[in-house]
């Protein structure tokens, strides 16, 4: 490939990625080799732990964790999935939950303590609801991606013989996270999950209305799927960062220009037409400025939740590519 770095990247499918992996938008000045890890959950574990891919996407509370542990590795500002937290968090109607403070002194279920979506949803009830975290036993039946994590005294571990599922279905716990979150699945990523049917109602049935105030009123709106890219490479081919944000910018940006054409369909593109509805024309900010209040609230929570032993500055968590060079052919 002449003078192209060559580069193994680990990105999940998205409707705004797969012309990044088709190959349809060119990395400039890169020679991508996708890898597809299925679930991306996977390739979270095997970048943190074993550094096995030069680009990857991964949640963003396992990268902050990852960071402040010293993984050598660092975060772009381009986050391909975007969602609100107020639903997701289901409970036994036999419970006697009422309001998010009944949780508080009750068991509940989350695949591991770190995924993104349970720290989301307990910024949510720490901040808007005053719940007290500590005073919640979260049950988990997974491995922590970063395993230096220290877990707070309230964790507890499922048995091995055991799962979140049952244990919701039993009453062990009276709350759990749907989907791969929590109650929706057994097993671990790196051996295959099994879905499992999670019918219990929402903590919020007025999840919708609260996440629109939510957003109006703090302009956070929470992320996934951070891309981030090994220390070496930065520091070797600093133009990498513009290249990779160029590329990620210029195909978010046609498919949002679909999904307002109305020619993108889906779940995906009905999705993010609903998140419009809230956040404006563009449903997959990317850069700094637009996401600041977004990373700031994260990085906090993720300390005051326990997960980091530190507080972490924007530009120890970020690279700023519209600051990096361009690439320079030789």
């Amino acid at each position: 490939m002449g003078n192209k770095l060559h580069l193994k990247i680990a990105i999940a499918e998205h409707p705004h990625t797969s012309a990044i992996r088709d190959g349809s938008i060119e990395i400039e000045g890169v020679d991508a080799e996708f890898v597809t890890v299925k679930p991306q959950i996977g390739a979270f574990r095997r970048m943190v732990r074993e550094l096995e891919f030069d680009v990857c996407e991964i949640a963003p509370t396992t990268y902050i964790i990852a960071r402040a542990y010293g993984k050598k590795f660092k975060a772009l500002p381009i986050f391909v999935v975007r969602r609100f937290h107020h639903s997701g968090l289901l409970v036994r109607p036999d419970a006697g939950i009422v309001s998010p403070k009944d949780l508080e002194g009750k068991p509940c279920g989350v695949r591991a303590y770190s995924v993104t979506t349970g720290v989301w949803t307990r910024q949510v009830l720490i901040d808007e609801f005053g719940v007290d975290n500590n005073k919640i036993i979260w049950w988990v039946d997974d491995e922590e991606h970063v395993q230096e994590l220290q877990l707070p005294a309230n964790v507890r571990h499922v048995a091995a013989s055991d799962s979140l599922a049952d244990m919701m279905a039993r009453g062990d716990i009276i709350a759990g996270f749907d989907a791969a979150a929590g109650i929706g699945r057994t097993g671990a990523p790196t051996g295959g999950w099994q879905e499992v049917e999670a019918n219990y109602p929402d903590l919020f049935p007025n999840a919708a209305e609260l996440e629109a105030d939510y957003y109006a009123r703090t302009k956070v709106y929470p992320m996934h799927g951070t891309i981030v890219v090994k220390d070496a490479v930065l520091e070797q081919h600093p133009w990498v960062a513009r290249s990779l944000n160029d590329a990620f910018t210029r195909a978010k940006d046609d498919w949002v220009a679909k999904l307002n054409a109305g020619e993108a369909t889906g779940a995906g593109a009905d999705k993010y037409r609903a998140l419009q509805q809230i956040v404006g024309a563009d449903p997959l900010p990317y850069g700094i400025k637009a996401n600041r209040a977004t990373i700031e609230a994260l990085e906090k929570t993720a300390f005051d939740q326990g997960l980091t032993p530190r507080r972490m500055t924007m530009d120890e968590l970020f690279v700023d590519p519209e600051t990096a060079p361009a690439f320079q052919p030789a």
